[in-house]
């Protein structure tokens, strides 16, 4: 739908952030009472694992982190990219750290913190249900990234769709893991679907587990809605989550 309609719902509905459109439409969402939650950068196909990219993540990174800070969000995402044929593991993990040290200093300046999000490689039924060949498939991994980077401001983006596809034990790597997390994603599992009873995630437990952790960052709807109206469907998932 338009972004503008989808402003609008949002307020409708009680929500007080968004992400994930063009920045253009940043202006008009702050001057109606949202926050913006996320702010994108490089896409999670070209990513620092291939150190041929690290200029372009480099710049689309430092360009993210600018326009997060002129809107007032606090948080940026990064990926790791996708798997190179032949590279090793810690290469891989090698060659990810060095960008991201590159442009942390960056961001502590700037009071944003940059979220490397989690993804599921198993799932190639759709290019948005599924990334197959992406590199930071596995969320312990992502963790130890985290851990790693040692900055209060490089946190993963804790996908809690992805994390049920791929390692699943959601609650307990929340509640194990919650000082390496800084966002969260939603989405039914399986096919990204509404948060509704035809999934397998219980989203209020999912959702009382964050809150006992203190935590009072965004949780972002990232579903793919299949009802017949979508603003509905946003509502219901707003609901859901809404203890």
């Amino acid at each position: 739908m338009p972004t503008s309609d989808l402003i609008g719902h949002c307020l409708s509905i009680g929500l007080t952030g968004i992400e994930g459109i063009d920045r253009k439409f940043y202006p008009e969402a702050r001057s109606r009472g949202l926050q913006i939650s996320l702010v994108s950068s490089h896409g999670f196909a070209t990513g620092p694992v291939d150190r041929g990219n690290h200029a372009e993540c480099e710049a689309k990174l430092r360009a993210a982190i600018d326009t997060a800070a002129q809107f007032q969000c606090s948080k940026v995402i990064t990926f790791t990219g996708m798997t190179v044929r032949g590279m090793s593991d810690a290469t891989a993990e090698s060659n990810c750290l060095e960008l991201w040290k590159r442009v942390i200093d960056y961001a502590e300046m700037n009071h944003v913190t940059l979220c490397l999000e989690h993804l599921n490689s198993l799932d190639n039924s759709h290019p948005m249900k599924g990334h197959p060949g992406y590199f930071g498939d596995d969320v312990e991994r992502c963790f130890d990234l985290v851990r790693r980077m040692d900055s209060s401001h490089f946190r993963l983006l804790f996908d809690i769709y992805h994390v049920q596809i791929m390692n699943g034990d959601v609650i307990r790597r929340i509640e194990k893991n919650h000082q390496l997390i800084a966002h969260y994603h939603t989405a039914g599992n399986p096919g990204r679907k509404e948060l509704d009873q035809l999934q397998e995630i219980n989203y209020p437990a999912v959702m009382a587990a964050i809150l006992r952790t203190g935590y009072t960052g965004f949780v972002a709807q990232e579903f793919l809605p299949t009802w017949a109206d979508p603003v509905l469907a946003l509502r219901h998932a707003a609901s859901v989550c809404d203890i």
